[in-house]
């Protein structure tokens, strides 16, 4: 997906680009629900945009984004290729099942430190956990650290998006989206797949 002559500084916004999202989970019995929020002028949470649901233990993950809490009108979901494959890839789709982009978790690198593939159209970007001594501690203390994600560009190295969890008990993120090439909704579905698969 990656255009060899794309240069970062001359790039259009994509028309789905939100510079920062919020992303809030709700703990429920059976499953994972998540809200996603813009950010207000002063920085505060702003309007849901879009709601997730995600069932728990669930092998082939499918989660579907929708624009209400009734979950009437689908606006984008990801779904795994491989079912049951710890470093299965994730197609990001929009409302009508076309691929805007995928993740992917490297499996390898996050036995010390998460590591995830990320691309769309015109980026292919790496993330991983920011600070390297939490990433090992969290492998043993089941606290709810706060704690950085970090994704650059493959080619150029510059920051594309960084996802930060809070220290609550409830998972919550803020998300900020660099790189006006992504869109709010590829960002949103990376950000909802790490707090998803950094709980296996």
């Amino acid at each position: 997906m990656t255009d060899a002559t794309f240069s970062p500084n001359a790039a259009q916004p994509h028309p789905q680009h939100i510079p920062r999202l919020f992303v809030k989970q709700r703990i429920t019995a059976m499953v994972n629900r998540y809200e996603i929020r813009t950010a207000n002028p002063d920085g505060s949470e702003g309007e849901i945009i879009a709601m997730a649901q995600q069932k728990r233990l669930a092998f082939k993950e499918q989660v579907t984004f929708y624009a209400d809490e009734a979950r009437t009108q689908p606006v984008f979901s990801f779904k795994a290729r491989q079912r049951m494959d710890i470093a299965a890839t994730y197609d990001v789709l929009d409302a009508d099942g076309t691929p805007i982009g995928s993740f992917q978790k490297d499996f390898k690198a996050s036995l010390l430190r998460s590591s995830f593939h990320f691309s769309g159209p015109g980026f292919e970007a790496y993330g991983q956990e920011r600070n390297h001594a939490i990433a090992i501690i969290r492998r043993f203390v089941d606290l709810p650290f706060s704690f950085h994600f970090d994704f650059t560009d493959k080619q150029s190295g510059e920051v594309v998006l960084s996802s930060e969890r809070q220290f609550s008990l409830r998972d919550r993120y803020t998300v900020d989206v660099r790189d006006q090439r992504i869109d709010y909704r590829l960002a949103a579905a990376m950000a909802v797949g790490l707090d998803a698969l950094l709980q296996r």
